[in-house]
């Protein structure tokens, strides 16, 4: 395996955004872009892009905007922008897949959106038909309008009182704080996470991981889980793209399943013809990084192999 690192300029005009692509030694049968999850990076993604590689994918994907590496000098961590910067990043996505289309550009081409980055691959699904042959919407969740609602007016006020690129203890609450509460006596902060306590500690120990949401991240991410979530948008996906939801099945981002079947059941709905539905008994978010990787790491390439016509 070949890892290459390389920045471009975020659609905020202003971010170098930093970039990787992890290459097979032997021909490239298809490539997968992955879009991570809040408060993480995309290196940590470099043992599920080794599985790949091996067996002939090349995996590419960058830092999102605001975190990682991809934080311009004097901007705030894990902070988007403005309002309607949550477009942003999904352009972000975008000016990633056609760098990775021009080395690439006979050769299927997947996407692998987790948590955050499910959402942003729904947005982009949405605002991009066409532009990818499969996805896979892993440790996704659908949350009901009304719940949205509050948290965007929550945010209002709190941004507001101290400020968009400020973190609010309220907002933390309401948002990732409220995950771990399923799973008390809680050790760490950060049991939601996985069953792996070495994954957890891992987390907890890295200083690109973990913190808090400002309050406009939180902002932007309701609005596009609101975005998402609308029919009449969904309708404007590419209703030929295969889709799998895989998750796990004590997963709080996803209420449990039970908004990961939300979310399967809105793409039914929506006319989507080939979509499917996984959920891992037990495991909660990370399931990439749990005690059963290689097995979810299988069953993703598994899918996504059949995908690829076998003259590639």
């Amino acid at each position: 395996m070949v890892r290459n690192e390389f920045t471009f300029l975020s659609a905020d005009g202003k971010t170098p955004i930093h970039a990787v692509e992890w290459l097979p030694e032997s021909q490239v049968r298809a490539v997968l872009q992955i879009s991570h999850g809040v408060s993480e990076y995309i290196l940590r993604y470099e043992p599920f892009a080794e599985y790949l590689t091996a067996r002939g994918f090349a995996v590419v994907g960058h830092d999102h905007l605001g975190h990682g590496q991809s934080v311009a000098e004097g901007s705030a961590r894990l902070y988007f922008g403005p309002k309607g910067s949550w477009n942003w990043v999904v352009d972000d996505i975008d000016q990633r897949r056609n760098l990775a289309k021009e080395k690439f550009p006979q050769v299927p081409y997947f996407l692998l959106g987790h948590s955050m980055g499910s959402f942003l691959a729904r947005t982009y699904l949405i605002r991009y038909p066409g532009a990818v042959d499969a996805v896979v919407i892993m440790g996704t969740g659908q949350m009901p309008p009304a719940v949205i609602a509050g948290g965007m007016a929550v945010a209002a006020e709190e941004a507001r009182r101290v400020g968009e690129d400020q973190v609010s203890p309220l907002v933390d609450k309401l948002s990732f704080g409220a995950y771990n509460k399923r799973f008390a006596p809680n050790r760490t902060n950060f049991d939601w996470l996985s069953l792996n306590q070495d994954n957890v500690d891992r987390y907890i120990a890295d200083p690109l991981c973990g913190g808090n949401a400002t309050i406009g991240l939180f902002r932007e991410m309701l609005g596009g889980l609101s975005f998402i979530a609308k029919p009449k948008n969904l309708k404007r996906m590419n209703l030929n793209i295969p889709v799998l939801f895989i998750s796990g099945e004590m997963d709080p981002v996803g209420d449990c399943g039970k908004g990961v079947q939300r979310a399967y059941e809105s793409f039914r709905k929506a006319g989507v013809r080939d979509v499917s539905l996984k959920l891992y008994p037990e495991l909660r978010h990370e399931i990439l990084n749990d005690t059963c990787r290689e097995t979810v790491y299988d069953d993703i390439y598994q899918w996504l192999a059949a995908k690829v016509p076998a003259a590639v």
